[in-house]
């Protein structure tokens, strides 16, 4: 049985030496450490994919929607001149 943790959590990764070296010049250069850059990358990434979950989901229920609300008019018996066709006060305006 699992539980609900709200903390910081310790992980180890193993990176080249060399490939530290560099980040942590940027890391200095950006007035950040290593474990700052990394969770910034991690926290970016998990609001990127959170958006594209949402676009996705919002875009389905869109296109389910265009499905439930489509309506049959029946045959077009106007003419596209007809729609510019205006009546005001019994008077035919083109406009």
């Amino acid at each position: 049985m699992g539980f609900t943790y709200y903390g910081s959590v310790n992980i180890t990764l193993s990176v080249d030496e060399e490939l530290v070296k560099q980040v942590r010049k940027i890391a200095v250069e950006r007035e950040t450490t290593l474990t700052g850059l990394v969770r910034s990358y991690l926290q970016q990434l998990a609001a990127e994919h959170a958006k594209s979950g949402r676009k996705r989901r919002d875009l389905e229920s869109l296109e389910r929607s265009f499905e439930q609300l489509q309506i049959r008019v029946g045959k077009r018996t106007w003419k596209r001149g007809d729609l510019y066709r205006r009546k005001y006060f019994g008077i035919t305006v083109t406009i």
